[in-house]
């Protein structure tokens, strides 16, 4: 029998704890669901989910970071995609889970939007609201 070792497991689970941690965020969520339609500029980001410019950059810099977006030059401007395929495919199956759920994970005090300590702050949602 192999004895269960809580602090292996946590390091073995901290890669995939950090790709879920740079999907968190409701402003790189929504660049990366825009992304998964097809490539885009900065400035297509930033007039299409209606966030500030600085907000897009640093968000693309953060998910360029965590190898979830790659960039090509085009002119002066740079054209932005999902670096991988799979992360169209666990967009879907977060999308999936959510409708078979009922969104109930949004009522969960620790992880929802009600407030817990993992909800994300209230400007962070303004972000997205005009989606």
């Amino acid at each position: 029998m192999i004895a269960f070792d809580a602090k292996l497991r946590r390091v073995e689970l901290a890669p995939a704890a950090a790709l879920f941690r740079s999907l968190a965020d409701p402003a790189r969520l929504a660049i990366v669901r825009r992304l998964a339609a097809g490539e885009a500029r900065v400035v297509d980001l930033v007039g299409e989910l209606g966030l500030a410019q600085a907000t897009v950059s640093a968000h693309l810099a953060c998910l360029r970071d965590c190898g979830l977006v790659v960039s090509r030059p085009m002119g002066r401007a740079s054209l932005f995609r999902l670096a991988r395929p799979e992360l169209q495919e666990l967009l879907a199956a977060g999308e999936a889970v959510l409708a078979a759920t009922g969104s109930a994970v949004a009522l969960c005090p620790e992880c929802g939007t009600g407030g817990g300590p993992g909800a994300p702050p209230a400007e962070a949602e303004a972000d997205v609201a005009d989606e």
